[in-house]
């Protein structure tokens, strides 16, 4: 390999770099998560016309009826699943995009870099995200005080809450969804790839360096990580409602994807698809750009260590 061409990176160092962007990602962001499924999960009780909380009164009734804490429920689902996820996504990310780069230019083109995040979207969904998911969501619906110790949970923690599904529900029942996961995720990864790397690459011809400032690592993926949910909101909505379901049922996926669909349009109308709407974008947004910019200064550092990072004498020919 020519020492022109770009060097391979140690697979160890997306692994650190990423996982640590993500527990970054997942404490900053989590109470808005948190909002959001129980906006997605809330039913009307007193007629059609009556109007849903809105996010900032959905927080403000999960602090004064359970605590601060209550916020981050189910963040333990999600803190033990970030390091594979994020591995996974970044890893993967680089796997098809390599896959996918002309070999005689070097270069890759947008429709091939979208194709790139999907695969990732997809891989990581299959993996991690469905089971965390499931768990993390069966954590925050449950409406308890977490400042009360006489007010004891179904389900106390995230392992707790793991062992307890698979006992009562079945090991499938962590992979219930999957196929809404596995679209969400991809084309949040899809949009959110390509968006990010095109602007990372006309900010760094602007600049005429590789390493942008990270400020501007921080807006464009701002802007990268507001385009996803706008494009699959009705499908996390509904994935959101399967997997909160706890009864047993012979049920296909599709089934239950129909009748929960259904269900939720006659009785809520067109708009309850997009509820959780604004805390999903306030948590998405920021999170990746939480995510890109520590990912993208933890690469950094890592890569100048000697025997972690890129070795020019290993891979250069």
């Amino acid at each position: 390999m020519s020492s022109s061409q770009p060097r391979k990176k140690n697979a160890a160092v997306d692994l650190l770099a990423g996982g640590t962007a993500g527990l970054f990602e997942a404490l900053c962001c989590h109470p808005l998560d948190t909002i959001k499924v129980r906006m997605q999960l809330y039913r009307r009780t007193t007629g059609v016309g009556s109007k849903p909380p809105g996010f900032i009164a959905t927080g403000s009734s999960i602090i004064q009826k359970e605590s601060f804490l209550a916020l981050y429920k189910g963040l333990g689902a999600v803190v033990i699943g970030i390091v594979p996820k994020m591995a996974i996504r970044f890893s993967s990310y680089e796997f098809y995009k390599a896959s996918l780069t002309d070999k005689e230019t070097g270069k890759i083109s947008t429709g091939n870099t979208f194709i790139a995040g999907v695969g990732a979207g997809i891989t990581e969904a299959v993996l991690v995200v469905n089971p965390m998911e499931v768990v993390k969501i069966r954590l925050q619906a449950q409406h308890h005080s977490m400042s009360d110790p006489l007010d004891v949970p179904k389900y106390r923690n995230a392992p707790h809450a793991a062992l307890l599904i698979v006992r009562e529900e079945g090991f499938k029942v962590l992979y219930r969804g999957v196929a809404l996961t596995a679209a969400r995720q991809a084309s949040n990864q899809g949009v959110n790839f390509t968006v990010y790397s095109k602007l990372k690459e006309r900010l760094q011809e602007y600049h005429h360096q590789e390493v942008l400032p990270s400020w501007e690592t921080s807006l464009i993926g701002l802007f990268s990580g507001a385009l996803g949910p706008l494009s699959n909101a009705p499908l996390d909505t509904i994935k959101t409602r399967m997997q909160r379901e706890t009864a047993k049922t012979n049920e296909t996926s599709i089934a239950r994807f129909s009748r929960i669909t259904g269900k939720l349009i006659q009785e809520e109308g067109m708009r309850a698809l997009y509820k959780g709407i604004t805390p999903r974008i306030m948590r998405v947004a920021p999170g990746q750009a939480v995510t890109f910019t520590i990912y993208e200064l933890m690469r950094d550092a890592l890569d100048k260590i000697p025997g972690l990072g890129t070795q020019a004498a290993v891979f250069d020919e």
